[in-house]
Order: structure tokens, then sequence, then C-alpha cells
């Protein structure tokens, strides 16, 4: 099941991020009651899938390294902090808050069709290039760090909102990032002795497989297709959320 499910998360995470949203509830019936132990062990599968579909974005798409690389470096940092607090603060706490974003990203992607279709033009100053390298580096890899699912959903929205990157490219983008995010965590968990190295290494080469194929199909399929599984992604995500309130 473990193994399924880390294939099927590295080729969510390859075409739009959200893959946490297959491994991460696998790992939580492994072991129910250790939960940190869970999301310490995700962060090993993931790195090998996200760093593999970094490689594979960055042989045929065209990631914005000036913002990827810098943001990337900064996530390390961030999501480190984060990890350190997953202890300490429930997630309990943030579902609601993810659940309204979520539905705000849904929103977006519906009522604005092109959105991400093909790279818009728009004036790269200063103040956006920073935020386009804060917002990911800094907040989206901190939320990654601390609790995870939905991380390169935000990343991929992030660049598309902020510097008009078509679908495709961001998710170029959002792989740079999500390795930084998954090594900064990774560094936390495993000092902490909480990563379960066995099936974690086991996942990591499942992911990376499942990273391969969902790299290629998006770069070969295109933005339309990235849009498609964006949206059930971010469908699936909610759904959970709200499932876990109410259960």
């Amino acid at each position: 099941m473990l193994l399924l499910a880390a294939t099927a998360a590295g080729w969510v995470d390859a075409v739009v991020g959200g893959g946490g949203l297959i491994q991460l509830p696998a790992l939580l019936v492994l072991n129910p009651g250790q939960p940190v132990a869970a999301l310490a062990t995700n962060k090993l599968a993931s790195i090998a899938g996200t760093s593999s579909a970094a490689v594979a974005y960055l042989r045929k798409a065209k990631p914005d390294l000036p913002v990827a690389i810098p943001a990337g470096a900064a996530a390390v940092c961030s999501s480190a902090v984060g990890a350190l607090c997953a202890s300490a603060i429930s997630s309990d706490v943030l579902k609601p808050i993810i659940m309204v974003v979520l539905l705000a990203v849904a929103a977006l992607v519906v009522l604005k069709p092109d959105l991400g279709r093909v790279p818009k033009l728009v004036l790269r100053t200063r103040r956006r290039l920073a935020a386009a390298i804060l917002i990911p580096g800094l907040a989206i890899a901190f939320y990654d760090g601390l609790v995870g699912p939905g991380t390169g959903t935000f990343l991929v929205l992030a660049f598309t909102t902020l510097l008009g990157t078509d679908f495709v490219n961001a998710s170029a983008n959002a792989k740079i990032i999500n390795t930084g995010t998954n090594l900064g965590a990774l560094i936390v968990f495993s000092i902490q002795g909480e990563v379960l190295w066995a099936i974690g290494l086991a996942m990591a080469a499942c992911n990376i497989v499942g990273a391969q194929f969902g790299a290629r199909m998006a770069i070969n399929k295109g933005a339309g297709f990235v849009r498609v599984v964006l949206l059930c992604v971010v469908t699936a995500l909610v759904l959970k959320l709200g499932y876990e309130q109410v259960a």
C-alpha cells in the first residue's frame, strides 16, 4: 500500500503538487500514533521524487532560475523552522485556514480559465520579484515543514499569479523550491530521530518512478492538462480537510 501510494504521490507532485494528499494518510494508517514520524518519512520519500522531477523539468521546461534558486535556498531554512514547530503546533488549528485558501485557489482557476495556459507578460518590478521569492521561499516553505500537503499546488499558483508563468513552467519552479522545503524539514526530522529510514527509502524509489512519469506527461501534454490535475487535487484536498473537520 505504501509503495503504491508513493508512486501515485510522485506522479501528482511532479504534475502540480499535492502528493502528500496520498502519501501522508497512507503513512498515518501505518503509524496512527506517530504523526511526526509519518510527516518525517513523507519528506524522505518526497525529496527523492521532487528532485528527480526538477531535473526532468530543467531538461525540457524553462524554470525561472533567478527566482527559483534563491527561493529554494530560503526554503531550506524556512521549512526547517516549520519542522521544528511541527510537534508543538496542532495542524487542526491550521486546517480551517487552509480550506479557505484552497477554495480561493479553486475559484481563481475556475473563474480565470486562461490563467496559466500561456505565459502572461507582467512588469517585473523589484517588489513583484521580491514577492515571488519570499512568498514561496518563506511562507509556503514554512507551511511545508509544518504540515505539508498542498505545498506544490500553492507554489504553482504563486508563480502563475505573481509572474504570469504558465502552469508547466510554474511546476518547474515549484519542483526546485519543493526540493528545498523537503531538504530543510528532512534535516530537522533526521536530527530528531523521527525518520523511518527503511520504509522511507523504499517509498523514495517508487516516488522517483511516479515523478518521472508525471513530469514527462506535464511537459508533453501542456498547461491544459496541468490545470485539470490542479483542480482535481485542490478539490480532493478541500474534501479531505472538510471531512476531517466534521469527523
